[in-house]
């Protein structure tokens, strides 16, 4: 059983570049500590299903990476149980990329942002693409598509990590500022009709 993300990032090739750079000691102190992160707790399902996009990291068989961004509804990405994450396949640019090598090289990595809040996690693991299975689509929230959504792919949770906030740039959503534009508007809103209430009892008084 993997303890924690160190397991699977911390290749010998690079335990050999931290030391070179003279951070392996605190790398190693790392390794030692990083129990837990195994499994989804429910901490990392609460923000998981706060996000409405997230980046799936793949590679095939001679190791050649892929990134592909996947977006939707926040809650698409949704935990099935405490090993695994799930999400309904909508159907893009039909290339293929992604399935392709999932078929030949099973291991892949998720990437999450929260840019409002400046945090990031990142799961390893290993993915795999379910076809027509009804039951398991079931256990996934509604999804938009102009075509029926038939596959879903699965992801076996090994490890996660959250990353400190450094250099992480703090951005909002569209539906972030609008938000906050409503609110700004509607507290204007009172305190102009607090003045006016003001004004209109001094011409009272």
């Amino acid at each position: 059983m993997v303890k924690g993300f160190a397991e699977l990032a911390f290749s010998d090739a690079v335990r050999r570049m931290q030391e070179r750079f003279g951070v392996r000691d605190r790398n190693a102190e790392l390794e030692r500590d990083d129990i837990g992160r195994d499994r989804i707790t429910p901490q990392l399902a609460a923000f998981i299903a706060q996000r409405n996009s997230f980046f799936l990291a793949t590679a095939n068989a001679s190791g050649q990476p892929y990134i592909q961004h996947r977006g939707g509804e926040p809650g698409f990405l949704h935990a099935l149980d405490e090993r695994r994450l799930a999400f309904a396949d909508v159907e893009g640019n039909r290339q293929y990329i992604t399935y392709g090598n999932l078929s030949e090289n099973p291991k892949a990595l998720i990437f999450l942002m929260d840019w409002a809040n400046r945090q990031r996690v990142k799961i390893w693991g290993e993915a795999r693409l379910a076809e027509d299975d009804e039951a398991l689509l079931a256990q996934l929230p509604p999804v938009k598509s102009r075509r029926p959504i038939r596959r879903v792919i699965v992801f076996a949770v090994g490890a996660w990590d959250i990353n400190c906030p450094q250099h992480i740039p703090q951005l909002f959503s569209l539906a972030d500022v609008e938000a906050a534009g409503r609110r700004m508007l509607a507290r204007i809103a009172e305190l102009e009709a607090e003045v006016e209430r003001l004004q209109s009892r001094k011409k009272d008084d």
